[in-house]
């Protein structure tokens, strides 16, 4: 009688146990699914936002169009249709239309027939109030999906009529976003889902319980996650998280729903990982107690055993941490070597630059010494004036060979400080002086103009100089052949970064996607600036430990530009 209670005592913690890991396993591996779906959430969100942001650009774009403005002064629509078709085939909008102060469609880009009346459309009547105007339904036809962007058109004080620009959703809604598992949705102020990578969803209205409508059959928070249960369709996973995100540019809120079945079977796994080894602990238990009483030489068998088993996890241990201990000096080697080669990429640098430096150095030099000759020259003849007047140069000359040596000395040395408030505008000059003898000697136009209040970003000086140093040098290679020569350097603040620019007229990028490859170069060998294919490599991972992003492309109207993105200091975010 006590053998079988004592199965069951064990049986019940068992279960305990194996519920207990499942439960820890779910909610932890609900967490994940739910970041996961909130990422992919954001991501359809920006997509579609930065899809329809272009249309709306046009729109009031075009409504500044001369031709545009004469048709709301005058009524004139003579071309203006041939200029809204050329505009609808171009950007792939569904219809570029005019509307009158009065609602009626004066010109249209649609073979078909045009828009109807927008005098009573909300989107209309803020488009005549100076605003832009937002809308979405369907076309004529019944099934096309549309977003119309309205701009108003002034002629002197007040809007005189509108343009829209209608968007077939369909074109913008891509491809390869149907198939994916998470189901989003976007749904209207009237929770009307308009846009979704479930075709059965469409239209339906959510939050409401008719059967032709989307609404969770129940609903539960776990850890602060929403779970739904719902039975919207076969292709709709019926137990998910759901998690949502307003979109007020666009007048929309994404929704998503995210299988918990990842979660479910992470966590089933985990209770059948925890049942197996508490049944097989039970079991050698039982084993064990069973022959105690009469196996005694059996017993000290098995302790022996245990002992060498011991042993056994003892010395894996003891590995293992030696394993540890030798992937931490791996790494530590692995950062050392990573601060060495940006030291030699440096130097490298400083090299490069040697004759310029010589020269810049010299040039001074020899001044000096003409100066000093003729001052001694002019106090022997009692003339302090001539003489005081050449001293003062020498000292000006003093102090610009001064910062040169400062420039070089602060590029040479080694920073291992951690990131500060880095003042990008001064980085920008350091750089531009250290190579100001190579742009004078290969006759390089600079359009460089610094526009004050530029924020402080977040970074290393040092580091950076050496960015930008790697960036300018490039650009001077790449247009040793080419004429004009001109370099161009821009530095956009944002709301929270900075952008600095880098553009040169030289033959352009041939691969972008490998530039920042390590070893990769189009330089030709045995020529004199010869690269070994690491500075871009170097650079970008510069960047990256600072928390930006750099990324080259060619420029449409020729050469190659780089954009550095850099965050603004934490302070200056605050204030």
């Amino acid at each position: 009688m006590r053998r079988p209670l004592a199965i069951l005592i064990f049986l019940g913690i068992t279960a305990l146990l194996s519920g207990g890991a499942w439960w820890l396993g779910y909610r932890t591996s609900l967490v994940q699914v739910a970041d996961r779906g909130a990422a992919d959430l954001r991501l359809a969100a920006d997509r579609l936002v930065g899809q329809l942001a272009r249309y709306r650009l046009i729109a009031v774009r075009l409504a500044d169009h001369p031709d545009v403005v004469r048709l709301a002064q005058s009524g004139d629509a003579s071309g203006i249709e041939a200029l809204f078709l050329d505009v609808a085939d171009q950007s792939g909008a569904f219809e570029v239309a005019f509307f009158a102060a009065n609602g009626q469609v004066t010109a249209t880009s649609s073979d078909g027939p045009p828009m109807a009346h927008s005098g009573d459309k909300p989107a209309f009547a803020r488009a005549m109030t100076g605003a832009l105007g937002l809308d979405h339904g369907r076309a004529t036809d019944g099934a096309t999906r549309t977003f119309t962007f309205m701009a108003p058109v002034f002629s002197g004080t007040y809007p005189q009529g509108a343009i829209a620009v209608r968007v077939d959703m369909e074109a913008v809604e891509e491809s390869d976003w149907r198939g994916a598992p998470q189901v989003v949705f976007f749904t209207d102020k009237h929770d009307q889902v308009f846009v979704t990578n479930r075709s059965e969803l469409l239209f339906r209205n959510f939050g409401t319980g008719a059967p032709a409508d989307f609404a969770p059959t129940t609903t539960q928070q776990i850890g602060g996650i929403e779970i739904w249960t719902n039975a919207a369709g076969p292709y709709v996973p019926r137990r998910a998280v759901y998690r949502e995100q307003p979109l007020p540019v666009i007048g929309l809120t994404g929704r998503a729903l995210i299988s918990t079945a990842p979660a479910e079977r992470i966590a089933g796994l985990q209770a059948a990982v925890v049942a197996a080894l508490c049944l097989a602990f039970g079991a050698v238990l039982f084993l064990v107690l069973e022959r105690r009483r009469t196996l005694a030489l059996a017993n000290a068998g098995l302790e022996q055993r245990v002992a060498r088993r011991t042993a056994a996890l003892a010395a894996a241990n003891t590995a293992l941490r030696h394993e540890v201990t030798e992937r931490k000096e791996a790494e530590h080697a692995l950062r050392r070597a990573q601060a060495d080669l940006v030291q030699a990429g440096k130097l490298s640098a400083l090299g490069q630059m040697s004759a310029g430096i010589s020269h810049e150095l010299n040039q001074p030099l020899m001044a000096i010494r003409s100066f000093s000759e003729n001052a001694a020259l002019f106090l022997d003849k009692g003339r302090t004036v001539e003489a005081r007047a050449n001293l003062d140069r020498i000292a000006d000359l003093s102090r610009r060979m001064a910062r040169i040596i400062k420039n070089l000395r602060a590029f040479a040395r080694q920073e291992n400080e951690p990131m500060t408030d880095v003042d990008i505008v001064s980085v920008v000059s350091s750089v531009l002086e250290m190579t100001d003898s190579r742009l004078r000697t290969e006759g390089v136009t600079v359009d460089w103009s610094p526009q004050p209040g530029v924020p402080p970003v977040q970074g290393g000086e040092v580091r950076l100089q050496q960015v930008l140093l790697n960036l300018v040098t490039n650009a001077l290679d790449a247009m040793v052949d080419r004429t004009p020569k001109r370099l161009e350097i821009n530095v956009t603040p944002g709301m929270d970064h900075v952008e600095v620019t880098v553009r040169d007229t030289g033959p352009g990028l041939v691969d972008a996607g490998k530039i920042f490859d390590p070893f990769y170069t189009t330089k030709q060998v045995g020529a004199s600036e010869e690269g070994m294919g690491l500075g871009l490599s170097i650079s970008y991972g510069l960047v990256q430990s600072f928390g930006g992003a750099i990324h080259g492309r060619n420029h449409p109207q020729g050469g190659a530009i780089f954009t550095v993105r850099l965050a603004t200091s934490c302070a200056e975010v605050a204030a």
